[in-house]
């Protein structure tokens, strides 16, 4: 009969828990390779979930601000227009227009300003409950931002612009195309370069100062007008020389 050797039992015992412990670790160690992978993994996509956010307000409130931009400007031209019935039959715009109606964002979208109006128009005759007086919508100035100031280069948004005009149901003459009351309603829609697409509705009235001021800013576009006759009757070196004559009343000049 063999008897073991109870040191070399103790020697074999202790080698078995040691090469389980070994096999231990190794799962430990890819347990924890895991977690703390899906932990780098979580923390970089909420990284890019807050860079977007960020990123998201940003352009909304440019479009935001953008939009605000457009109504200050269509302001300006309500104070040149004397009547503002020729605005809401269409026969006035504003001088802020641009070459098409169909324009291409600078994402390379393109966008239909006809259809925008028409879109808006079902959309204010579905909610407008003043019958005859229900306000019709007309496209009134439209253009990129980059065009509204004389100095680009200081914008670095690309937004697109389009105001449209209406007159105040409130008058209740029942005819959406007279001002009776000298209210105007302006819807300013800013488009951004991301597709971020911001309104704003404000309601226009004359009051005892906007004769004033029409004849103030119609004063300064006079003047400006001079300015550009001036400049255009001085010839570059090396082109041929032509006479020209100016216009009393528009201020511009006529070639002979």
């Amino acid at each position: 009969m063999n008897r073991m050797d109870p040191m070399s039992h103790t020697c074999l015992t202790f080698a078995r828990r040691g090469a389980d412990d070994r096999g231990s670790a190794i799962v430990i160690a890819l347990v924890a390779t895991v977690l703390l992978s899906s932990l780098g993994i979580g923390v970089l996509l909420l990284s890019n979930t807050e860079g977007a956010i960020a990123s998201n307000y940003r352009a909304g409130s440019e479009t935001l601000y953008a939009a605000d931009a457009a109504v200050e400007r269509v302001v300006q031209d309500l104070l040149l227009v004397p009547r503002w019935n020729d605005i809401l039959t269409g026969s006035v715009q504003s001088s802020f227009v641009d070459a098409t109606l169909t324009p291409t964002l600078p994402s390379n979208v393109p966008i239909n300003l006809t259809a925008m109006t028409a879109e808006i128009q079902a959309q204010s005759d579905l909610t407008s409950p003043w019958g005859p007086n229900n306000p019709v919508w007309r496209l009134f100035a439209y253009g990129a931002l980059k065009d509204l100031l004389s100095n680009a280069a200081i914008i670095e948004d690309s937004a697109y612009l389009a105001v449209w005009i209406s007159d105040d149901p409130a008058d209740g003459d029942g005819n959406p195309a007279a001002d009776s009351n000298g209210v105007l309603t302006l819807l300013a829609q800013a488009i951004g370069i991301t597709g971020t697409i911001r309104a704003v509705e404000v309601t226009v009235a004359k009051t005892d100062t906007t004769e004033i001021e029409r004849g103030q800013i119609a004063q300064r576009g006079q003047e400006e007008l001079n300015q550009r006759a001036r400049k255009a009757a001085v010839q570059l070196p090396g082109k041929s020389l032509t006479a020209s004559d100016m216009n009393v009343q528009t201020g511009q000049m006529v070639l002979r």
